[in-house]
C-alpha cells in the first residue's frame, strides 16, 4: 500500500487554513503533517517535520511565501513547494518560481485539482494553473525573463556550494549529462559565461542563498 503524502499547510488566514484541514481530513492519500500561519513559522515547521509537500500561501505578514520558499529550498533543495494563492500577476508568479516553488495553483481551483496538483508535485512534476501557465508564455513572448525551473534552481544551489557535476548528479539522483544540460540552460537564462558568474548573479538577484 502506498504511503500517504504528508503535507504542511502554510496559510495566515485561519478560516482558510481550517477549510484546507477539513478538506484533507477526508482525503485518504494525504496526511496533514502540520500547519503554519506565516513564513518564519513555515521554515521552522519544515525543518522539524520534513513534510513531502508544502502548501504555501504567498501574501503573509512578516516573511512572505516566496521568501519562506527560498529558505526552505536553500536548506533542502529536494523540498516540494506548491503555492496556493489568489494572486496571478507576473510579479508574484516569477517571485515564487525563482524562489523554488514546484507548482503554482490559484485558490479558485477545485478540490480535485488541488489534490491532483499535490500528487503531481510530490511525484516531481511542475504543476501550474492554466492562467499562470498562460502568463508565463505571454511573458516569454514579450521577451520577458524566462524563469529557472525548480530543478535548475536545485542545480544552481548546489553549484553555489561548490559541488561538481558528478556530486550534483548523485545528490539529485540524475545522470551527470543531465546536470550538464541544466548548467548550460542556467548559464543561458542568467546571461552568465561560467558557473562562478552564474552563482554570483543568482546570489545578487536572491534566486538562491548559500
Amino acid at each position: 500500500m502506498r504511503a500517504p503524502i504528508r503535507i504542511l499547510i502554510v496559510e495566515d488566514q485561519r478560516i482558510v487554513r481550517e477549510g484546507l484541514v477539513a478538506l484533507f481530513e477526508d482525503e485518504p492519500g494525504i496526511v496533514i503533517a502540520g500547519e503554519a500561519a506565516d513564513g518564519a513559522a513555515a521554515v521552522a515547521a519544515y525543518a522539524r517535520l520534513r513534510p513531502d509537500v508544502v502548501l504555501m500561501d504567498l501574501q503573509m505578514p512578516g516573511m512572505d511565501g516566496a521568501e519562506a520558499t527560498r529558505h526552505i529550498r536553500a536548506a533542502d533543495p529536494a523540498a516540494r513547494v506548491l503555492v496556493l494563492t489568489t494572486y496571478a500577476t507576473d510579479e508574484y508568479i516569477f517571485a515564487a518560481l525563482r524562489a523554488g516553488a514546484t507548482g503554482y495553483l490559484l485558490k479558485d481551483s477545485s478540490a480535485a485539482e488541488l489534490v491532483a496538483a499535490i500528487g503531481a508535485v510530490h511525484g516531481g512534476q511542475t504543476q501550474l494553473s492554466p492562467e499562470v501557465a498562460a502568463r508565463l508564455v505571454a511573458g516569454v513572448g514579450r521577451g520577458g525573463p524566462e524563469p529557472l525551473t525548480p530543478r535548475e534552481l536545485e542545480v544552481l544551489t548546489l553549484l553555489g556550494r561548490g559541488q561538481s557535476n558528478d556530486q550534483i548528479a548523485a545528490a539529485l539522483g540524475i545522470a551527470p549529462r543531465t546536470v550538464k544540460v541544466h548548467v548550460q540552460n542556467i548559464l543561458g537564462k542568467l546571461g552568465a559565461s561560467n558557473r562562478t558568474e552564474a552563482v554570483t548573479i543568482a546570489l545578487r538577484q536572491r534566486l538562491i542563498s548559500i
